[in-house]
């Protein structure tokens, strides 16, 4: 058994109750403790700490960030969601279940600055971070021991520490062999935790919870797998690869592999983009909704492809317009799942073109984008409606036609009426 001081780094090969150095409890004890290398590094609560340590007196208060336009919560402290309150929730029900709570627009200039400052504690550990959020990232720490003259995780202690002493901001880590593993570790020991699952132990650990606590089944998801007879993970575990292919396609793989706790992706600071879009601009300058629809869709395919390229999906759906005078107007959608396929693209981006382009204002550019990415596992949109469904496998299929025949081999309807014209 091997055992770290979270506060002090002393290390051991005997389990421990407190640290003989500095006398600190924090003490994170297992027996593959110093020869795992991939960590998933989430900040607790990042935009609510963020405006608790710039104003000490919300300390020990219910906060939550958000309102604006669409009046829901952006995110909140943990105080706030011992009441119930929970992100994207609307403002209405969060003040509802925590009256007493102090509301606050965000400010996304100073989370940008600490996540900055995060960011290069980070670097100073490893050149193989992959940001996929503002506030989280993953870590490869495979080779850093000689350099640090520490095992990964001593290192990862050291780093929650400075982001705390120099940030101001507190981090939950999470230890293991692979990036999916990490990530549900990270979310085991929240605030200011520490947590390991090594693959050995993975299929146990993972058997007894309910589907939704894989990272990526969502409560849709989750309720169409429970009337599919499938209610913990060892369900899964148990059941036949081809049998979850056969009536979850690529979702049912991923599931498969998930229950066994493997993964083979490899940490890429490469993939740390936070949007992938495309634009065009206009010959002539137009207030015709048809043409503007084409384009968009046309867009939305180019997005996806690039998304699909990439390996990510995202949760927000951006359009932007630019006026004949060149004045720029941005309208944003979250979905309820990640995408990154154009037909939902086109679907989320429509309403938001057709409440702007009503004629009166002429357009000299339109382009669609997906934001808030993170790691494509599959379509789980999948399994909520089958002509979403169908759709879906419609678009997968004229991908691969697209990838072997040329990207001209499938064209919609709507896409060939502008095929032939270039790009602006």
């Amino acid at each position: 058994m091997s055992s770290l001081c979270r506060d002090c780094q002393h290390r051991s090969e005997a389990e421990l109750a407190a640290c003989p150095a500095c006398g600190s409890r924090r003490i994170v004890t297992h027996p593959a403790l110093f020869s795992l290398s991939i960590a998933h590094v989430d900040c607790d609560a990042f935009y609510a700490t963020v405006e608790k340590r710039d104003n000490p007196t919300l300390k020990d208060k219910p906060l939550i960030v958000g309102g604006g336009q669409r009046g829901v919560v952006t995110t909140c402290c943990y105080i706030a969601r011992l009441y119930g309150v929970r992100s994207a929730m609307p403002m209405f029900k969060a003040l509802k279940l925590c009256p007493d709570a102090v509301v606050l627009p965000p400010d996304f200039r100073k989370y940008r600055e600490a996540a900055k400052a995060i960011r290069a504690e980070m670097d100073h550990l490893t050149p193989l971070v992959q940001q996929v959020s503002i506030d989280e990232a993953y870590l490869d720490l495979s080779g850093t021991e000689r350099l640090h003259g520490a095992p990964p995780a001593a290192s990862l202690a050291r780093l929650a520490k400075t982001v705390e002493r120099e940030v101001g901001v507190t981090i939950s880590v999470g230890l293991s062999a692979n990036k999916f593993l990490a990530k549900t570790a990270s979310e085991l020991d929240k605030p200011r935790g520490f947590a390991i699952i090594a693959p050995e132990e993975a299929e146990a650990f993972l058997a007894p919870h309910p589907v939704n606590f894989l990272h990526g089944v969502g409560p849709k998801f989750a309720e169409s797998l429970n009337k599919d007879g499938f209610y913990t993970i060892e369900d899964i575990q148990h059941a036949d690869l081809k049998s979850l292919i056969r009536r979850y396609g690529e979702t049912g793989d991923w599931l498969k592999r998930c229950a066994h706790g493997r993964d083979n992706r490899k940490v890429n600071p490469h993939e740390d983009r936070k949007s992938v879009s495309s634009e065009t601009t206009f010959f002539e300058d137009t207030a015709d909704l048809n043409i503007l629809e084409d384009h968009l869709w046309r867009l939305s395919v180019k997005t996806a492809d690039r998304a699909k390229a990439e390996g990510v999906s995202g949760r927000v759906v951006t359009l932007k317009l630019k006026t004949s005078d060149f004045h720029p107007l941005t309208r944003r959608l979250s979905l309820a799942e990640p995408t990154q396929l154009a037909q939902e693209v086109f679907r989320a981006s429509r309403p938001l073109l057709i409440k702007e382009a009503t004629g009166r204002v002429k357009y000299r550019l339109i382009g669609v984008g997906l934001s808030e990415l993170s790691d494509y596992r599959a379509d789980a949109v999948d399994l909520i409606d089958p002509r979403i469904a169908k759709r879906a496998a419609a678009e997968r299929a004229s991908d691969k036609a697209r990838a072997k025949f040329g990207t001209g081999a499938v064209v919609t309807g709507r896409a060939a009426k502008h095929v032939k014209k270039p790009e602006g």
